[in-house]
């Protein structure tokens, strides 16, 4: 997915020569904190609300260009590096520029959130299982391997390393709700789990057992 796949083309900008009190009528009409502002057609960075508030609302955005923050995306990049500049500068919406520094439109981090919901198949039905891995003995296959021997499969894996222990921390979703086996599986290989979300094959029966029980007393 493209960030150019995922903007919203229709969202104002401001001109260095706009008002203060105009850029923060955009901002609280369109609920942001950011706005892209241009420069003889040439996306020249993003202001924040803070900044405007600092100024006179009769004042040019022109007077601020020195507090213009210069971060933005090609439409040709992968939308995770939107996702990076979203979080590493905390703003509400990212610039998507074209090759020439034209402004093509934006991504707002609320739609970038959905997008990482759908990427990370949260949508999914399924089971979640997060594993500590020694780095010198993390292998995909063999977790892979361990998943489908309990005759499922992974829809979903994400990994990190941890910064204060070194260990790689492995995040997976797999194709079944009911877990207990696999994560008894991975116990067995001696894998550290460290957290797991699903439901038990006792629960489903206590549940189905109870619609029984139901169904009888309505009769």
């Amino acid at each position: 997915m493209l960030a150019s796949q995922i903007i919203q083309s229709g969202f104002p900008a401001i001109n260095l020569f706009d008002k203060v009190s105009f850029a923060l009528q955009l901002m609280d009409e369109y609920d942001v904190q950011h706005l892209p502002v241009l420069s003889e057609e040439k996306y020249a960075g993003l202001i924040s609300k803070d900044e405007l508030l600092d100024a006179e609302e009769s004042a040019l955005v022109a007077s601020l260009e020195n507090s213009l923050l210069p971060v933005s995306v090609k439409g040709e990049e992968y939308f995770l590096s939107a996702v990076k500049l979203v979080a590493d500068h905390a703003i509400s919406l990212l610039p998507v520029v074209n090759t020439s520094a034209e402004l093509i439109g934006v991504i707002p981090a609320s739609d970038m959130l959905r997008r990482i919901s759908l990427f990370i198949g949260n949508e999914e039905r399924g089971g979640i299982i997060v594993l500590q891995v020694d780095k010198r003995n993390f292998s995909f296959g063999e977790v892979n391997r361990l998943v489908e021997t309990n005759d499922a499969y992974i829809t979903q894996l994400n990994t990190y390393t941890e910064s204060d222990t070194g260990f790689v921390i492995v995040t997976m979703k797999v194709s079944k709700i009911e877990i207990s086996d696999i994560v008894a599986t991975f116990q067995r290989y001696d894998y550290v789990v460290r957290y797991y979300f699903g439901e038990e094959q006792y629960a489903n029966e206590l549940k189905e057992n109870y619609q029984h029980l139901l169904s009888y007393l309505n009769m």
